[in-house]
């Protein structure tokens, strides 16, 4: 019996000896514990640069317990295991210096990496200085949490983390990081065991893998901000142990909810910012534990389900910008609601629901945009706990509530563009947790003090603007008395002068004093603050005449957005700084020349100089900016020579407009280049060219204007211009016939698209700010010459062309017009046109533009519909026409004194005698006549500056927290 006992003993410890080998070779080199606490302490030298005064001296306190001990398991965010075992000894099983203000890099040679027996590893909201994540982390195999979340990490994720293959959470979120090699599916689809998978902010540029809807495991999903692409798999909504799901600001990502069949654990299901579609299930219900649901932003549609009143855990509910019908339904019975955001929806006209009331906890409310009348309700005096309240875009009458100012709790006050009126009450000092203020757009009165906004020291956004108000400000002020506003809108506040409290502010991004009465010089004081802050600064529609000491280039270092148009500036071009996107001079008294420093503004996307006396040549770097411009307008000023040259391939540009100037020359080949062009007008200036047939290559270009230059010759090549809406080709030297095929071909003037109808535009977005840049057409009808906004109408069906030429010329290309039912402006003056009036016209029921005047026409007028509103000047100069409104049936009309000339007040396309002109007929079914932009200004920022996706407006709580 000894024998075989002493055998089984040696059998035994061969066998320990055996696994402890293996273990040894699966750790790698393994540390002992005293080599453990030496790299920690080799660690916490490389990650702190003594000679940094903020990281140092964080550093120092955070590592104060690290130089008093020898024995680094008593050090501050160590932990070891309790394993004393004579084999395994004592290792350092967890390390958490999360939020510890800890600077430096990380690199592959940091002693991190030789801390094999880690499981838990937190370095999560400190500053790694865009350090990579060293492949070494593959080292770590026992990890199974690690937790790198914004501490300013950049790069691939490396390979090696999918490795890993003992994690249950993973956090790499709110870092510069990029998952494309390998991508999500190869980084997860081994660690199977996944609790926890939080890549928010991480670049990923791919699909959810279906294979997620396999880990039963899985607890939370945040995946938010990842530019995740195609549909999102819904089997993983119906995870038995998921609770979170954030897949918000994914703009690519399709989906919808699954109907819920079982009791589910989720608790969190955020959405906002995908392309999620269709309905909102009514078996939600089945979510018995939901507390946050937000799927604003989205492309959901239906009625809002009944059931959500059974959903009684909800603390925050989100169903704004989406496409959602009918009526609210009661909600009474959310109680325990403390957000509740229904904004931008397609709802039933009607008054607020009375059962608002009764929901006490609520802190955040926005009803933006949301088709509510009537006056501000006293049942919401009730909500006592109100921080946050929105009710733009709606159409409330009466005057601000007083018992609005008990809400001392408020922080967020937007009641922009609604119907209010009397005056401002003075008891908004009262309200002193107020951050966000806007009352513009409303019929607000009288006189408003402007000191008690400036007595509310937290007020960071302040928007007044568009009311009937004279705003009343003092120059008793100091640095110490005022709030440190960010976002300031006074415009159309009846303000004689800027502002002396603006000479204390240093933190402004925002500032709008348009549509004022300010004039004089801009003072130096306004550039010298907020220098490092300025992003956007609208100054139009004053009286403002320069620049006191004004620099070569004005100092603020991020201005975006320079507005500054329709006043009496004087003297050469102000240029802005390197960083602007948009600037608009437009309607000044500007000269000189275009300065070639212009060219240094590499970010520049729009430049509108239009309606100046700039003169002299364009510095040939023009066409070289045009890599960055979207929209170019130098319309009505008097520059001359050549046009800029130089266009490179892949410009941007899809405005430009020259016209009304005095350029010369052949148009630049390289124009071909800009693909992207929509608008092309070169009208009134004198180039000399053949017809440029090499433009039909622009495959976007729907608007060509070329009237009164010096073109000449045939028009060859002109069937191309697959999306042509708009050509005005008149006053010119063209000569020959037009060929049938060239309205053949251009289809885009006849469409089978009805009701559809859109603004033409450029778009242009920067950091902080979109914007959209109607396109102007210039008419001359009757001597007044107007500036048009081009709508894109379609008609019902597309022109047919007659085979044969029945008639003259002339009339041959009128039945182009017989389907265009949507036509509005024909105008075929000052030709050589000869036969009769077509009656077919009287058809065009949307005409109220006609004029054949002075041409060989003869026969009896159409008469009926739009034809009897015309007068005598439609048809002046054509003696053998006859018939209402001519005074006599069959009489000549003599028009002593009167000769054809090419006036241009005369003629919506004035002409020399030539041998043909075409017919400006555009927007698929003539020339829609847009409404006149007039006081655009007034409309696009008034609405920008509060639009709830623009950063105008702060962010409601859990809806655009980004």
């Amino acid at each position: 019996m000894a024998p075989y006992m002493n055998h089984f003993k040696f059998l035994q410890t061969i066998s320990f000896l055996y696994v402890l080998v293996t273990v040894k070779n699966v750790t790698g080199s393994s540390l002992s514990h005293d080599e453990e606490c030496s790299a920690l302490f080799q660690f916490k030298q490389s990650i702190i640069h003594q000679d940094d005064v903020a990281c140092g001296a964080h550093g120092s306190q955070v590592f104060h317990s690290w130089n008093n001990s020898f024995d680094c398991c008593s050090w501050e965010g160590v932990a070891c295991s309790h394993d004393h075992d004579q084999y395994f000894g004592h290792h350092v099983m967890g390390l958490d210096l999360s939020e510890r203000s800890l600077c430096g890099h990380i690199n592959s040679s940091s002693t991190l990496f030789s801390l094999v027996h880690l499981q838990r590893l937190n370095l999560s909201g400190n500053d790694f200085g865009d350090s990579q994540i060293p492949s070494e982390i593959g080292r770590l195999k026992q990890l199974r949490s690690l937790d790198l979340s914004y501490s300013w990490f950049s790069g691939q994720i490396p390979n090696e983390i999918s490795q890993l293959i003992h994690l249950s959470s993973l956090d790499l979120s709110g870092n510069s990081l990029k998952l494309h090699s390998p991508s999500l599916k190869n980084l997860v689809q081994y660690l199977t065991g996944l609790k926890e998978l939080h890549l928010s902010g991480v670049d990923i540029s791919s699909s959810v893998p279906h294979f997620l809807a396999n880990f039963s495991s899985l607890k939370s999903l945040k995946l938010r901000d990842c530019s995740l692409k195609n549909k999102f798999p819904a089997a993983i909504l119906e995870l038995p142990e998921l609770k979170v799901l954030d897949l918000a600001f994914n703009t690519d990502l399709t989906g919808s909810l699954p109907i819920f069949r079982n009791i589910s654990l989720l608790e969190e299901v955020i959405l906002d910012f995908t392309d999620f579609i269709g309905i909102v299930p009514e078996s939600l219900s089945h979510l018995n534990h939901l507390t946050v649901l937000s799927l604003n932003d989205c492309y959901f549609s239906g009625r809002i389900p009944r059931s959500l009143s059974n959903m009684t855990q909800l603390t925050y509910l989100g169903l704004g910008e989406n496409h959602f019908t009918g009526s609210v339904p009661s909600l009474v019975s959310l109680l325990n609601l403390d957000g509740l955001v229904l904004d931008g929806n397609k709802f039933e006209k009607g008054h607020f629901p009375n059962w608002l009331g009764k929901l006490t906890k609520l802190s955040e409310l926005d009803l933006s945009d949301m088709n509510i009348n009537g006056e501000i309700p006293l049942f919401l005096s009730n909500l006592t706990k109100l921080s946050e309240v929105g009710m733009p875009r709606n159409s409330l009458t009466g005057g601000i509530p007083s018992w609005l100012f008990n809400l001392t709790q408020l922080t967020y006050l937007n009641l922009l563009m609604n119907q209010l009126q009397g005056p401002i009450p003075n008891t908004f000092s009262s309200l002193k947790s107020l951050e966000y203020l806007h009352l513009g757009s409303n019929n607000f009165s009288g006189r408003v003090e402007l000191d008690m906004f400036l007595g509310l020291n937290k007020l960071q956004t302040l928007g007044l603007g568009y009311n009937r108000i004279s705003l009343v400000t003092t120059n008793n002020y100091t640095n110490t008395t005022l709030p440190e506003l960010h976002k300031l809108g006074l415009s159309s506040c009846n303000l004689k002068e800027f502002p002396a409290f603006l000479h204390f502010q240093n933190k402004l991004r925002f500032l709008l004093l348009d549509v004022n009465k300010i004039d004089g010089l801009v003072p130096v004081w306004i550039w010298n603050n907020s220098r490092e802050t300025l992003e956007l600064i609208n100054l139009s529609h004053n009286s403002i005449t320069g620049f006191d000491q004004q620099p070569h280039f004005l100092p603020w270092r991020i201005l975006e957005v320079f507005f500054i148009a329709n006043n009496q500036l004087r003297g050469q071009l102000p240029i802005p700084p390197q960083s602007t996107v948009d600037y608009l001079v437009s309607h000044n008294n500007l000269t000189g020349e275009i300065p070639p420093s212009i060219c240094e503004l590499k970010s520049l996307q729009y430049l509108d100089l239009s309606f100046n006396n700039m003169s002299g040549t364009l510095p040939s770097c023009l066409g070289i900016l045009s890599n960055s411009l979207v929209y170019l307008d130098l319309r009505r000023n008097n520059f001359q020579g050549k046009m800029m040259n130089g266009f490179m391939p892949g410009s941007l540009l899809e405005n430009l407009d020259l016209s009304e100037n005095r350029f010369t020359s052949q148009l630049p080949r390289s124009l071909r280049h800009c693909t992207n062009l929509e608008f092309l007008s070169l009208g009134d200036n004198s180039f000399h060219d053949v017809f440029p047939s090499w433009l039909g290559t622009l495959s976007n270009l729907q608007v060509l204007v070329l009237r009164s230059n010096k073109f000449y010759g045939s028009i060859q090549g002109s069937s191309q211009f697959p999306k042509l809406r708009i050509i005005d080709l008149s006053n010119n030297n063209f000569s020959g016939q037009l060929h049938q095929n060239h309205f053949q071909t251009w289809h885009a003037m006849s469409s089978n698209h009805l009701g559809v109808s859109s603004v033409m535009e450029s778009n242009i977005s920067s950091k902080n700010v979109n914007t959209h840049w109607p396109y102007t057409v210039t008419l001359t009808h009757k001597g007044v010459r107007t500036e048009r906004n081009p709508s894109i109408t379609p008609t019902s069906s597309r022109a047919s062309i007659a085979q044969s030429f029945q008639q003259s010329f002339y009339w041959t290309y009128l039945a182009i017009f017989r389907n265009l039912t949507n036509l509005e402006a024909l105008d075929l003056s000052r030709n050589e046109l000869s036969g009769e009036i077509p009656q077919k016209l009287v058809q065009l029921g949307f005409l109220s533009i006609f004029n054949v005047s002075f041409n060989h026409l003869q026969g009896r007028i159409p008469q009926g519909k739009q034809f009897d509103t015309f007068d005598n000047s439609s048809y002046i100069g054509n003696p053998r026409l006859y018939g209402r409104p001519l005074s006599k049936e069959g009489q000549d009309l003599k028009v002593p004194g009167v000769q054809p000339t090419s006036n241009v007040s005369e003629s919506l396309f004035p002409s020399e005698r030539i041998d043909w002109i075409f017919v400006f007929c555009g927007v698929g079914s003539g020339l829609v006549v847009g409404v006149v932009i007039g006081n655009f200004l007034y409309e696009r920022y008034s609405y920008r500056f509060t639009k709830r996706k623009d950063r105008w407006v702060r962010p409601l709580r859990n809806t655009r927290r980004n």
